[in-house]
């Protein structure tokens, strides 16, 4: 049993991490084995994302210290916080795919910076690329027209090649 001290010392310490949380995905692992549960942190933790099991009241109460408007007595079962400080997406992303593969672990909800999400709107937010991606898609977008544009400069020094190869073989 946890002393008044240490409860308010947790209750702290997730407020602080809450406000400086980019995405908190909850979910219920009710049913879920040690073995899924132990690979599912290992996932996590490799993306630098935190898994935390905490009581209900507590995680109310840190809730509310964060200024964040969201009741988690309503949600159902035993609730698993995954806490990313880095990226939006990949927690929702790591969660929603552990959750496919395994029917005990189910999404119920989550924070996407002070706003709470339904458990749709994290299945949508898993749904999204990843920053990489993004950044990926973004640098192609602009490396297009220069590429274009040295094909264009390019396709005219061979043609001027072209001919004057031509001349060199008739001569």
């Amino acid at each position: 049993m946890q002393t008044r001290s240490q409860k308010n010392e947790i209750v702290k310490a997730l407020a602080h991490e809450i406000k400086e949380s980019k995405a908190v995905v909850f979910s219920d692992f009710k049913g879920l084995s040690v073995k899924n549960m132990t690979a599912l942190r290992k996932e996590l933790r490799g993306q630098g994302i935190d898994l935390k099991v905490i009581k209900k009241t507590l995680i109310n109460i840190a809730l509310k210290d964060a200024g964040v408007d969201m009741d988690i007595k309503e949600m159902e079962g035993q609730i698993a916080l995954a806490i990313s400080q880095e990226d939006e997406v990949m927690a929702a992303k790591i969660v929603a795919k552990a959750a496919k593969a395994n029917e005990n672990l189910k999404i119920v909800g989550g924070i996407l910076g002070k706003d709470a999400l339904s458990r749709e709107e994290i299945i949508a937010l898993s749904k999204l690329p990843s920053k990489e991606e993004l950044l990926a898609k973004f640098v192609g977008t602009i490396n297009a027209p220069v590429s274009g544009f040295v094909n264009v400069l390019a396709g005219n020094l061979r043609g001027l090649v072209n001919v004057l190869k031509a001349v060199a073989d008739s001569k």
